[in-house]
C-alpha cells in the first residue's frame, strides 16, 4: 500500500527534516502534501527529485489524507486536530499540545511501540530530550526498573530553531572580528563562548518547562509512573545534537558489563564506550543521523544500585522528525 501524507508546518526546521526523512526511508507515499501558512502557499519544495507545491494549512486541507505529520506549534496543532480527525487521517503531532493527555499515546518506537495500537486518530511525538534519554535508558530499565533518574542536558542552539543557529553564527563571527555583542534575540544572554542554565520557562517549583517534560513524559513512555526524575537543562554553544548526562538508580544492582551488553542489543542505540581510546558520544559524531550514542558507562558512586552514562543524539532527527516518521511506519 501507499499512503497520502501531509506535513503540517512543512517549511520549518522540523517539517523540512520530516520531508527529508520520508524520502530517505522510502516511506510508501502515493501523495505528499506540504502545508504551511498562507504566505508560503504556492511556493515549491524538492522531494524525491520532484517539485511539490505548498498548500495553505486550513480546516479543509486534510481531505483524503491517511497520515498527517505535525511540525507546527501548540496552538496550530490544537486548532487543526479536530479537522484532521474528521477527515479520517491519523495525526502524529510533534507539538507539546497532547503529550500528557491520558487518551493520547506518547510513543518512542524503540521503547513503547505497543502504545500505537490504542490511538484514537492522534499520537503524540515526545520532547527531544525525552526521546534521546528514553532510548538510552530503556535498555537498563528492561534489565531492572528504574527508580530514580538524575539528568543534565546540554542542548544545542538548533533546539531553538533557525534563529538560534543564526544567532550563534553571528556572535562567533563578531567575536572573531573583535567586535562586541550588543544584541541577543533567540536567547536571554550571549550564547557564543557561554552556557545558559535555563531552557524553557521556570515554574513555581524552580524547574523549567523543559526539565519537567523529562519527568512527566518519561514516566508515560517507559510505563514507570513512580520513577523519580530530577533534570537540569542547559543551552550550550553547539549547532546540533543534544547531549545528556544520566545517573540512574535501579531496583536490582546491575553490573557495567550487563548494561553494555544491553546497549549493544538495543534498537536505536550505538555503543560508543572506549574512553581510553577517546571514543564516546559527541554532537559532531551524532549529528544528521538517527541513532542515540551511549558511552561513559560506569557505576554511580552515590546512588544505590546506580549507573552513570553519557548519551547524545540529533534532536532534529531522532528527537523530532525521524521519531514521527517511525511512528508512521508502525501504523
Amino acid at each position: 500500500m501507499a499512503y497520502k501524507v501531509a506535513v503540517l508546518g512543512a517549511t520549518g526546521a522540523v517539517g523540512r527534516e520530516m520531508l527529508k526523512v520520508l524520502e530517505e526511508r522510502h516511506f510508501p507515499i502515493s501523495e505528499l502534501v506540504p502545508l504551511a501558512s498562507e504566505r508560503s502557499a504556492g511556493k515549491q519544495l524538492d522531494f524525491a527529485g520532484e517539485k511539490i507545491t505548498i498548500r495553505k494549512a486550513d480546516e479543509n486541507a486534510f481531505a483524503g489524507m491517511d497520515i498527517v505529520l505535525g511540525a507546527a506549534e501548540d496552538e496550530i496543532a490544537k486548532a487543526m486536530a479536530p479537522h484532521i480527525k474528521k477527515a479520517g487521517a491519523v495525526f502524529i503531532d510533534n507539538s507539546h499540545a497532547f503529550r500528557l493527555d491520558k487518551d493520547v499515546p506518547l510513543v518512542v518506537p524503540e521503547v513503547n511501540p505497543e502504545d500505537v495500537k490504542w490511538h484514537n486518530g492522534l499520537i503524540a511525538n515526545p520532547n527531544c530530550v525525552t526521546i534521546i534519554a528514553a532510548v538510552a535508558a530503556n535498555p537498563i530499565s528492561k534489565l531492572s526498573p528504574i527508580k530514580t533518574m538524575i539528568a543534565a542536558s546540554y542542548q544545542s542552539v538548533s533546539g531553538a530553531g533557525i534563529g538560534g543557529i543564526r544567532e550563534l553564527d553571528a556572535q562567533m563571527a563578531a567575536l572573531a572580528k573583535g567586535e562586541p555583542i550588543t544584541e541577543t534575540k533567540a536567547f536571554a544572554h550571549q550564547i557564543a563562548m557561554n552556557v545558559i542554565p535555563k531552557v524553557g520557562s521556570v515554574k513555581e517549583n524552580g524547574y523549567s518547562s523543559e526539565e519537567l517534560k523529562l519527568l512527566h513524559e518519561g514516566r508515560k513512555i517507559m510505563h514507570l509512573p513512580e520513577m523519580q526524575v530530577s533534570c537540569t537543562c542547559v543551552r550550550v554553544p553547539v549547532m546540533r545534537s543534544h547531549s545528556i548526562a544520566i545517573n540512574l538508580s535501579t531496583e536490582r544492582d546491575l553490573t557495567v558489563e550487563e548494561v553494555r551488553a544491553a546497549m549493544l542489543a538495543a534498537p536505536g542505540v550505538k555503543l560508543a564506550d572506549e574512553p581510553n581510546s577517546e571514543i564516546y558520544p559527541m554532537p559532531l559524531v551524532t549529528s544528521d543521523q538517527d541513532l542515540v550514542f551511549v558511552g561513559r558507562i560506569r557505576k554511580d558512586m552515590a546512588l544505590p544500585n546506580g549507573i552513570a552514562l553519557w548519551c547524545c543524539g540529533d534532536q532534529i532527527r531522532k528527537g523530532a522528525a525521524t521519531n514521527a516518521v517511525q511512528i508512521a511506519e508502525l501504523l
